[in-house]
């Protein structure tokens, strides 16, 4: 089985990089958004200040590297290149899935990153559906022991595992034994999807059995179901992720949902994000970190250039956004004005 799922993680790394995986069909939800440009701010452009503060943590700034890989040679390098590149620039980061960890403990190596970002952030990421499966909030300690996390992601990726040949697709009382993990572990508990969307009666339902933040991971990125369509060697498997290829709730209903009606939990948001104008459309929504993925397994499979040419230019884009909506700081954009629900799309979403 250990075999079996560094094979996966292997295969998901080389279909999302050269296979045609990004939803079509759905998109992010942003481009119903545009933002009200500021002719004079009235503000000095270097004293935009994108720093966040996030369970606890000071950030330098909103962005989180979402959890991607690990487990593998190819795994290692991403994780080595990206957590260099989070220490650099003062982002947060999500590891891999880390069942195999404790399923082969000697490949722990390519998930440890604390020795070269002793500073971040840093959110140990596993399958929920593990807790039905033989796995423990015991388990859920062991791994944010070994990686020396400072959170705990639980992931719920139903559609994935329906589409998956191996999958494992027992999710019943899944509820109750979250609730477990978040009693026992002494560090928060976040709870995300894997780009199908988290709607708000279900993150009332995670939250009041106790999980810390939710990270939306809504639909229009990467598709799991057409990734898995394309590793399926079963003809129905692989008809069946091409059919639910488009299928969640856009990250930027997920977000508005939540925020309305939750303002002061931790909430990120990730899904098709692309670009600084809209990971700030999501922080202007309530959003408190914006994560990335496919962007950073792109420029990490590159080069270390790659990677902070990409984070400077977001970074810049975030800042730009401040200073053209009039807003010094991420708090004063949040409380603006300056975010509009147009009627008609415009190219600037």
């Amino acid at each position: 089985m250990t075999v079996e799922i560094q094979r996966r993680k292997d295969e998901h790394i080389r279909i999302c990089l050269h296979e045609k995986v990004q939803a079509s069909q759905i998109k992010n939800g942003l481009e119903k958004y545009e933002f009200v440009h500021c002719c004079l701010p009235e503000l000095d452009y270097k004293e935009i200040d994108i720093s966040t503060t996030f369970l606890g943590h000071k950030l330098k700034t909103p962005l989180l590297i979402s959890s991607m890989t690990g487990g593998t040679e190819n795994g290692e390098l991403i994780n080595k290149r990206l957590a260099i590149t989070a220490q650099k620039y003062g982002l947060a980061m999500g590891i891999g899935s880390g069942r195999v960890i404790i399923e082969k403990p000697e490949i722990a190596h390519t998930f440890k990153v604390r020795p070269l970002a002793p500073d971040i952030l840093l959110f140990a990421n596993l399958g929920a559906v593990q807790l039905n499966y033989g796995y423990s909030w015991r388990e859920c300690l062991s791994l944010v022991e070994i990686l020396e996390a400072d959170a705990l992601i639980l992931h719920l990726n139903p559609l994935q595992e329906c589409i998956q040949q191996e999958g494992d697709t027992n999710f019943k009382h899944l509820l109750p034994k979250i609730g477990r993990v978040c009693e026992k572990l002494p560090i928060p508990v976040i709870v995300k999807e894997v780009g199908n969307g988290i709607s708000v009666e279900m993150a009332e339902k995670l939250l009041g059995v106790g999980v810390a933040a939710i990270d939306v991971a809504g639909a229009g990125g990467t598709s799991w179901a057409m990734v898995e369509s394309k590793r399926a060697t079963n003809p129905l498997q692989k008809a069946l992720g091409e059919t639910f290829a488009n299928w969640g709730i856009p990250t930027a209903d997920c977000v508005a949902a939540i925020a309305s009606k939750y303002p002061d939990i931790p909430l990120i948001a990730s899904g098709g994000i692309r670009n600084g104008l809209e990971a700030a459309k999501l922080l202007a929504l309530g959003a408190d970190l914006v994560g990335f993925a496919y962007p950073f397994l792109k420029a990490a499979m590159t080069s270390m250039e790659a990677l902070e040419g990409l984070v400077e230019l977001l970074l810049a884009e975030i800042k730009t956004v401040l200073f053209c909506t009039g807003n010094k700081d991420i708090s004063s954009l949040q409380n603006s004005s300056s975010l509009r629900l147009v009627s008609s799309p415009t190219s600037q979403g």
